[in-house]
């Protein structure tokens, strides 16, 4: 939906950075291209966020900063602020409609970065809530259309529950499938692997960096769902859809 010239003009007033060039990719950057900007947004994806549980998520961010892309981020129409009812009693921050929209721009960027920055080292802090962020990153909705199946990931310490019903999607922490079509054990580089299509899922198995319990071809089924295969496909055949960095995403990494 676009905005009224009046909306508009609040936007560009509340402009933390405008480029002199009419683009609307320059517009974009303007409104969430400062340093962490879309990592508030990435937070409040996953719901409306006190300034506290902001904080939270966002290690290494300053409480200056921070309050800084909030009022940058309210000023461009992307946040907004609101006080829950008694007994809460506390502000929360959330998307507005139009900031709501970064929704796959941010699942687009996740695909693009995890290409090259391979699986996390042993000094990188993980947060144990990541597959809230990275199904529906990988999620290919055409390749899910009217599919309803529950797959169970236990991906190192971590588990998630997958939920397709008639090929809308749904994740949540835990294993809180009855009986879902697929159990599946694995660690990190194999899931990374599997997800970009470095690793085949027979080779998977059959190198026993899988485990499942379920039909094999409910896990091809499922990696085909869950990618990073291009949305948009390359006019000839032989333009690659990954970067030459991200070779070292699969061999080397699960031969650590």
């Amino acid at each position: 939906m676009l905005q009224s010239d009046k909306s508009r003009a609040r936007l560009r007033l509340g402009m933390a950075k405008r480029f002199d060039q009419y683009c609307p990719i320059a517009h974009a950057l303007s409104l969430v291209g400062e340093r962490w900007a879309l990592l508030v947004v990435r937070e409040l994806l996953k719901g409306p966020k006190r300034y506290t549980d902001l904080v939270a998520g966002l290690p290494g961010i300053g409480t200056n900063i921070l309050a800084t892309r909030l009022r940058e981020l309210e000023a461009g129409g992307v946040v907004h602020k609101r006080k829950l009812p008694p007994p809460a009693a506390s502000t929360v921050y959330e998307l507005t409609p139009y900031g709501a929209g970064l929704e796959e721009v941010i699942h687009a960027i996740a695909r693009w970065g995890a290409r090259s920055l391979g699986v996390p080292r042993r000094e990188d802090d993980v947060d144990p809530e990541w597959g809230l962020s990275a199904f529906p990153a990988l999620f290919y909705p055409e390749r899910a259309e009217g599919l309803t199946e529950t797959y169970v990931f236990r991906v190192d310490d971590d588990t998630f529950t997958v939920r397709l019903v008639d090929g809308r999607l749904r994740t949540e922490l835990g294993d809180t499938a009855e009986a879902p079509a697929l159990d599946a054990t694995m660690g990190l580089p194999a899931f990374f692997a599997l997800a970009s299509g470095d690793l085949a899922c027979g080779d998977a198995l059959a190198q026993g960096l899988v485990r499942i319990e379920g039909d094999p071809a409910v896990l091809e089924r499922c990696f085909r769902v869950f990618s990073f295969a291009p949305r948009l496909v390359p006019a000839t055949d032989d333009v690659p859809y990954a970067p030459q960095a991200a070779a070292r995403t699969a061999p080397a990494l699960l031969r650590s």
